[in-house]
């Protein structure tokens, strides 16, 4: 299965540091129909990872251009027509993937995700609806719910029989779950939860189906309760299944819905906002996993540590973050398939002596903008695939199985992913739309419409600056159980207080990293660029360097002058740049991982090019960091910028089939522009 990811070409023959293409990398235009067919075959298993007959199956269901978001429909038609599919979807058992066996599901967290990933290929206001009711209701009753839950709720959930919406974020508090201001007060004499709106910052904003569909709330809420004889108090966020419309769709008594109207895309999904004012549930409408309420008003909960509890509960809602990276990648490559398609038809000025215009992709400047983000699409979605695995892993093993540790890791990395994958979706996506000039501003050629909706994928389910700070906050504090829930200067003293130096606490090094690493010179300078180990050694070494630096910035908290959340305020920019630096760093070791399972030598030679350019076009746009603190020297910075551009040359004329193998249905990608050049 193994096939080597360096160039057969000997370091003698070559400019230092510029790649070139292994001689049996045939362009498009030398292959035969069936050859190239193969590559693409080939390259497309490696991209589809474990779950490729999910992807054939919806491939095959979702190829119809009706699928495709109407800038036409007016909002209430976008929105009806929207919950139209995801009903069809539910008749098909889009969604039982998602769902344990015993609560008429199938128990296939990979598939479930790697489905709604798929729906990103047709419209993103679909996956937005489909993963709110199933992903996100639905995952908080099965995940943070018992059996009176599962029994009640989840089958209906799966038909659509029950509506729900997913009501966590408030208008006065977005990433900080931990202070919301809606409460839910246990009332003994009734055996109910009082659900309210303690201020009007503790109204429920932006919360997809809540405008118009669902008939139920999750609700995340402050519980308070009092045992016999003791004063009421806050045991921190807890979830509530909470009726908000009956049947005809009209509020219940106590809630009031509104409409948050036009958004800047996803004109599919109806967002509102909720209002709740003193509205009574009944107790067993807690979702009581993780901790309970007993009839006389005593608080249970199997884990003690109020801080690891809330973290239990959100890292059971992991799912929805795993989600949105993949659809994003989803998205961003396909509209890199719609300018590529286009860039290889269009025709602009001709050259010196030709009576001919030029195709606009053998322009360098028309290849540098797009050929790399292809390959960091490659990057990305190799990544996702293994995190995807990693989740089902973790959500599929017995929870006395489960790895505290294990679970942490994975909420890291998927917090780094999603915020390194979305922020990649939108500069994909805009650039495409860019490439394809006027064309790519009609509605018609999609490009627009995705633009649009995709813009919101940065923030939602965790803001991508929030994210990216605990990437860095778990590195630097070695997944220390004690550092979660810490204030901003209270994490900062924990961190350098620390016995020993705080140092990257890394994944479990890969066999196929750690050979490589065996056979690249320590010294970068001394390997040549193109070796994979000295690409790994650069991402490593940045990554080291950052979170040590960054730790002696945070130690100036020790000194009594200084204030400690003022010390980590000024050194923000830092932890961003250390979740950045390892987030592609893992994101480069799973695509080398990928490559050397791939068993296609051919498909595994050209993989190796575009992971070279994924390497130099990642180094490039660092060139000012590397050269600062001397991790390269000039003439290397130098020969970075010339590989990239030999690189897009050498990449050029297997443009069609890098985009060929993402396997986009057909009818997803109708575009006028496609069909006249």
């Amino acid at each position: 299965m193994s096939t080597p990811t360096e160039s057969p070409a000997s370091d003698a023959a070559r400019t230092p540091d510029v790649p070139v293409t292994p001689p049996d990398v045939s362009a498009d235009d030398e292959l035969s129909a069936d050859e190239r067919a193969l590559l693409v075959e080939n390259l497309r298993y490696t991209l589809d990872g474990r779950w490729r007959a999910v992807r054939d199956t919806v491939r095959e269901q979702s190829n119809r251009s009706e699928l495709l978001p109407d800038p036409s429909r007016t909002l209430d038609e976008a929105r009806s027509h929207t919950l139209g599919v995801v009903r069809e979807l539910s008749q098909h058992g889009f969604a039982s993937a998602g769902f344990a066996s015993d609560h008429g599901g199938t128990g296939d967290v990979g598939a479930s995700i790697t489905s709604i990933e798929m729906l990103g290929y047709a419209d993103l206001s679909l996956m937005v609806k489909a993963g709110v009711q199933w992903g996100l209701f639905g995952g908080a009753v099965e995940n943070l719910g018992t059996a009176r839950h599962h029994e009640r709720y989840v089958k209906g959930i799966i038909d659509l029989d029950v509506l729900g919406c997913f009501a966590m974020t408030e208008t006065g508090h977005g990433s900080n779950v931990q202070a919301l201001e809606t409460t839910a007060t246990y009332d003994r004499d009734t055996r109910e939860f009082v659900i309210h709106s303690t201020t009007p910052g503790a109204r429920k904003d932006y919360i997809g189906g809540a405008a118009e569909h669902a008939r139920y709330a999750a609700v995340f809420a402050q519980l308070i309760t009092a045992g016999p004889g003791a004063e009421p108090e806050s045991q921190g966020v807890h979830c509530f299944v909470v009726p908000i419309r009956d049947e005809d769709g009209n509020d219940l008594p106590g809630i009031t819905t509104s409409d948050c109207g036009y958004k800047g895309g996803l004109a599919g999904v109806d967002n509102g906002r909720i209002v709740f004012d003193n509205v009574r549930i009944p107790a067993e409408n807690l979702l009581n996993r993780y901790a309970d309420v007993e009839p006389d008003g005593t608080y249970t909960s199997p884990i003690e540590n109020p801080n690891r509890r809330f973290f239990t509960m959100l890292g059971t809602l992991i799912r929805g973050r795993v989600s949105v990276a993949a659809t994003a990648g989803a998205a961003g490559r396909k509209a890199l398939t719609l300018a590529t398609r286009y860039g290889l038809m269009r025709k602009q000025f001709e050259a010196p002596d030709e009576t001919d215009e030029i195709i606009v992709m053998d322009y360098l400047g028309h290849q540098r903008k797009l050929l790399p983000l292809i390959a960091k699409s490659y990057a990305i979605a190799c990544a996702q695939n293994e995190i995807t695995a990693e989740l089902h892993e973790v959500q599929s093993s017995s929870p006395d199985d489960s790895d505290a540790g294990r679970q942490r890791q994975l909420e890291s990395d998927a917090a780094g992913l999603k915020a390194y994958a979305t922020w990649h979706a939108s500069h994909a996506v805009n650039v495409s739309r860019e490439a394809c000039g006027g064309a790519g501003y009609l509605d018609e050629n999609q490009l627009s419409i995705i633009r649009g909706d995709i813009d919101v994928f940065t923030t939602f389910e965790g803001d991508n600056t929030v994210m990216t700070q605990l990437v860095a906050k778990e590195l630097l504090s070695s997944y220390a159980d004690d550092v979660q829930g810490l204030s901003a200067g209270g994490w900062v003293r924990f961190v350098v207080e620390m016995a020993r130096d705080v140092v990257a606490e890394k994944t479990a090094v890969r066999q196929v990293v750690q050979t490589l690493l065996e056979s690249s010179d320590e010294d970068t300078e001394k390997s040549n660029l193109t070796n994979r180990g000295t690409q790994i050694r650069l991402f490593r070494n940045r990554e080291d360097h950052l979170i040590r630096t960054c730790a002696q910035r945070l130690r100036r908290a020790l000194d009594d002058d200084n204030d400690a959340f003022e010390v980590f305020n000024n050194a923000q920019d830092h932890l961003l740049k250390v979740g950045r630096a390892h987030t592609e760093r893992v994101v480069l070791e799973a695509f080398i991982e990928a490559i050397n399972d791939c068993d296609s030598r051919s498909a595994a030679e050209l993989l190796g090019k575009v992971c070279d350019l994924f390497v130099y076009s990642a180094l490039e746009d660092d060139l000012g960091w590397f050269l600062m603190h001397r991790h390269i020297s000039v003439e290397r910075a130098k020969a970075i910028r010339r590989g990239v551009n030999t690189l897009c040359q050498e990449l050029r004329p297997h443009a069609r089939t890098l985009v060929d193998a993402f396997g986009i249905p057909e009818n997803l990608l109708a575009a006028p522009m496609l069909e006249h050049g």
